[in-house]
């Protein structure tokens, strides 16, 4: 005996709110100086292919990436962000554009202040801290795919990889070598 299960459209529009409402609630933090003040953790996975900015360097989007964002109080009370982020993103290597498995390993600790906040030169000079502005609203793929950004090197290679083309090149020519033979020889 066969059951089918049929929705009706109220039902298939409801999982659909429901749907969507998680997703957004994954996408945004809406306050993030109150997510830092209540110790709230936000963690889950996203999609490397979700990350556009990102697209131009890697070989393939397959995979995901985990990330851990932890708020809580500093010791002057300042609210703060801890951010971990890790995952194996396929990069292009810079020479032989082939893929290197990079391993993402991210944590940083970041002091939230509101966007436009003047920071004195002081604060601005010191490296033991780095700071998030933030209106109020934190999107979080797009501040995850930031945070990959700045981790990522600036030119990506294999260990071994040699130049395109390096080994057909041959024995190289030095243009001034003429030069050199007829310096120190009378005119």
């Amino acid at each position: 005996m066969k059951q089918h299960f049929v929705l009706t459209w109220r039902a298939k529009n409801n999982i659909i709110q429901r749907l969507s409402r998680n997703r957004s609630r994954l996408k945004r933090i809406k306050d993030a100086f109150v997510f830092a003040r209540e110790g709230r953790v936000l963690e889950g996975t996203l999609p490397v292919s979700g990350f556009e900015r990102l697209q131009d360097l890697l070989t393939d989007s397959e995979g995901e990436v985990a990330f851990v964002l932890k708020g809580f109080k500093g010791e002057r009370g300042e609210p703060m962000l801890q951010t971990q982020i890790s995952g194996i993103i396929a990069l292009a290597c810079q020479r032989c554009l082939e893929a290197i498995p990079f391993d993402l390993d991210v944590d940083n600790l970041l002091e939230i202040v509101p966007e436009g906040a003047e920071l004195s030169q002081d604060e601005l000079e010191d490296d033991t801290r780095d700071f998030l502005p933030v209106a109020k609203e934190l999107d979080v793929v797009e501040f995850i795919e930031d945070e990959i950004l700045l981790a990522l090197p600036v030119a990506p290679r294999h260990e071994r990889c040699g130049l395109p083309g390096a080994a057909d090149a041959g024995e190289r020519v030095h243009p001034f070598a003429t030069l050199a033979g007829l310096k120190g020889k009378p005119n």
